[in-house]
Order: structure tokens, then C-alpha cells, then sequence
């Protein structure tokens, strides 16, 4: 290409990258200035939507599979399986705009920009959006992409339930979809050659070396455990604190034991989500649920935690082993980027759950500077976005060839 042509591609990629945020920015957008972007809610409905009019902008077939992941395929997948990009466009309560987006916007922009090189590829080109990712709404996480590889099993995630008490059947039924088709997806694995999702950055590791871009090493093993914490409701104004049985007490001991136990082991650990029943300001629980959630680099500082809270007796709802990424295919990005640095992360994705599976993944990394992330101060500059997105198709290009 000459220096003229690629400094239209450049400015072609910048126009999409913009359109895409702009379009999906008010989404799910809430008083705080983060998102809340939940499976199976209209928000979904609207992102969903949007996924598939980018698709069909371009000439791209649009399939769903048994879980209701999407897929926009540039080729036929049936006849020789793909490379895959995307990531999901779901969100934690008050995520960033970042984390999931980020990886679907780009794959679209990299295929435009593979387009405009004139890359002829000889295996088909398919860009993912995952359902349910973050797991905020029915609690497991990467729900989409661990049903279709049977790391979850499709009864459980019938019966599972969001904070108002529907289940996914029924949340599925009203987005218009027959929750019987939940299960393991053998066709739609076949169709994956291999799989490269781009996401931002969920800490300062790219700060720290002064790179925009960087490629992943693993995923800490990591899981999400429930605890019940039971007591007896009764009046606020009328008992007397000795004769009081207050599941709250608990539920503050637990949390002070979850800390100490994290410490000790060298893990990280994380209480975010409860429920109180019946959760009125002049009345006593009579039931506490929380959640907890479990991180290490290495699997046995989290079981540790886990071992040390045993007499709370917690239910696991997920869990997730290291996953070391495909270290071939990631001496192919590697290649293609010059040698960026290699980051292993505490954060999972559904490109861990296709490692586990056995295809063959790679993971992206753009900059972030604030280094936060699942909250409204996540970001990313748009020049590093870009130069992620010339960095994915990059490697895009020399997995197609």
C-alpha cells in the first residue's frame, strides 16, 4: 500500500471506531456514569440488535447458537473453521464503557480495515459477541461461551436466578428465545480454528511498561462461592440486642474472616453482592446471602481461602482453572506486534473458557490509564484503541493467510 492509502485506512478505522462508540454509549447508561448492561433486559435487546445491523452492514452472515452467543461470519465457517475476534457487550452494575465493547468494536473496525488492504483470506473471518459474560444478572460468569462448551451445565442455568427471583428459562422466554436449546454446542466449536479477543486492560501493566498494547500470558484461576448466613426476623424497635439473632453480625464477621484469609494466602478475595431478606430499615434479617468471589496466581492460595472459610460452609457457583493461553498462537501475535511485553491477568473471559475447551486462544491488551476497571472511571485513550485495532488486524491478517 502506498503512504496515501494507508493513511485513509487509518482514517477509515478512526471513523468506524468512532460511529460504534458513539452509537452504543448511551446504552445502558446510569445517573453515575457507568453501565448496566444485563443479559436478556432490553438494554441487551438494544445491544443485540446493534451487533446485528453491523453485521448486516456488511455483507456478514449472522448466526446465534444454543446459548444465544452471536456470531458475523466473513466466509463459511462450515466449510473450513475460522479465526475468530470479539469479546461481549454486557456489563457489571456500573461497569466501564470499556471492558467487552472494546474487543467487539475492534473486530468489527480490523475486518473493515482487512477489507480496505484488499486481504483476500483463506479461511473465514468471525467476529463474537458473547452473552452474559460478566454473569452480573444470574451470578456465573462467561455464562454464554460455558454453556456452549458444557462447562455449564444447561439445567443449572435454567434454574438460576437474578436478584427479583426469575430464572434464566423465564428471562430467555421473554427475550423471545426457547430455553430448551440451552446446552453443549459441538457445531459452533468446529466452527473456531482459533480465537483472539482484545480487551482493555484491567490494571496498569501497560502504563508501567509505556506500551499501548500487550498480549496475554494466563488467567489466574479464579471462582464465585455463596454463602447463607440465617437468623431471625424480628422487630427493630421492640428487641432487645441480647435476645437478637442478627444474620448481619455474621455477615460482618464473614467479611472480616474473608480479608484476614485472603491476606494470609496471598490471594484476592472479594465480597460485592448480597441479598437481605426481607431488607426493610426497621426490621431484622431473617436471611443474608453473599457472594463471594476468589483469585490467585496460583489455584492453591485459593483453595487456602476457601478452606479457611469452611465453617460458613460456602456453595461454589463457578469456578474457572488457570488458564495458561495458547503459547504458540501467542508467539504469532508476539510476531506480529513486534514483541509486546506478555501479561497474565486476575480477570476472566470467555477466551479462557475456549482455552479450556481445547481451541487454540490469544488475548490483547489495550492500555488503560486509570487502571480501573468494572467502573465508571475505566478508560482507554483513542489512540491506543486504535493502535489496538491495527495491532488485531495485524494478527488477524497473518492468521488468515
Amino acid at each position: 500500500m502506498t503512504s496515501s492509502e494507508r493513511t485513509d485506512v487509518a482514517a477509515r478505522t478512526a471513523g468506524t471506531f468512532r460511529r460504534a462508540w458513539d452509537d452504543l454509549a448511551p446504552v445502558g447508561r446510569a445517573t453515575d456514569g457507568g453501565y448496566r448492561r444485563f443479559a436478556w433486559t432490553r438494554e441487551d435487546h438494544v445491544l443485540r440488535e446493534w451487533f446485528a445491523g453491523e453485521a448486516t452492514a456488511r455483507g456478514l452472515a449472522l448466526t446465534t447458537d444454543r446459548a444465544g452467543n452471536q456470531w458475523a461470519w466473513w466466509g463459511d465457517p462450515d466449510d473450513t473453521p475460522g479465526v475468530v475476534t470479539g469479546s461481549h457487550l454486557d456489563s457489571v452494575p456500573g461497569g466501564g464503557a470499556f471492558d467487552g465493547p472494546l474487543g467487539v468494536v475492534s473486530g468489527f473496525a480490523a475486518l473493515d480495515a482487512l477489507r480496505a488492504k484488499g486481504v483476500s483470506p483463506r479461511r473465514p473471518l468471525g467476529i463474537a459477541n458473547f452473552v452474559d459474560e460478566e454473569g452480573a444478572r444470574f451470578g456465573v460468569a462467561c455464562a454464554g461461551s460455558r454453556l456452549i462448551t458444557g462447562a455449564l451445565d444447561a439445567d443449572k442455568a435454567r434454574r438460576l436466578r437474578d436478584a427479583d427471583g426469575i430464572t434464566m428459562a423465564d428471562a430467555l422466554s421473554t427475550a423471545g428465545r426457547d430455553p430448551r436449546s440451552l446446552g453443549k454446542d459441538p457445531e459452533t466449536l468446529r466452527r473456531i480454528a482459533s480465537f483472539v479477543e482484545m480487551h482493555v486492560e484491567q490494571g496498569r501493566g501497560l502504563v508501567h511498561t509505556g506500551d499501548r498494547v500487550g498480549v496475554g500470558r494466563m488467567i489466574w484461576p479464579h471462582g464465585r462461592w455463596r454463602v447463607e448466613l440465617r437468623g431471625q426476623a424480628n422487630h427493630a424497635g421492640t428487641t432487645p440486642l441480647a435476645d437478637r439473632r442478627d444474620p448481619m453480625l455474621d455477615l460482618a464477621a464473614f467479611i472480616a474472616h474473608v480479608r484476614r484469609a485472603a491476606d494470609e494466602a496471598g490471594a484476592l478475595a472479594t465480597v460485592g453482592k448480597l441479598h437481605v431478606h426481607p431488607n426493610g430499615v426497621n426490621a431484622i434479617p431473617s436471611q443474608v446471602t453473599a457472594w463471594l468471589d476468589v483469585r490467585a496466581e496460583d489455584e492453591s492460595a485459593v483453595r487456602a481461602v476457601l478452606a479457611a472459610l469452611q465453617e460458613y460452609a460456602p456453595t461454589e457457583e463457578s469456578w474457572t482453572p488457570v488458564t495458561v493461553l495458547d503459547a504458540d498462537l501467542a508467539d504469532v501475535v508476539a510476531g506480529a506486534l513486534h514483541d509486546p511485553p506478555r501479561l497474565g491477568t486476575g480477570a476472566g473471559h470467555d477466551a479462557g473458557i475456549l482455552a479450556a475447551a481445547g481451541i487454540p486462544t490469544a488475548m490483547l491488551f489495550v492500555r488503560n490509564p486509570s487502571g480501573i476497571s468494572h467502573a465508571p472511571a475505566e478508560d482507554a485513550d483513542e489512540a491506543d484503541c486504535l493502535a489496538g485495532i491495527d495491532a488485531l488486524a495485524a494478527v488477524l491478517e497473518r492468521l488468515l493467510a
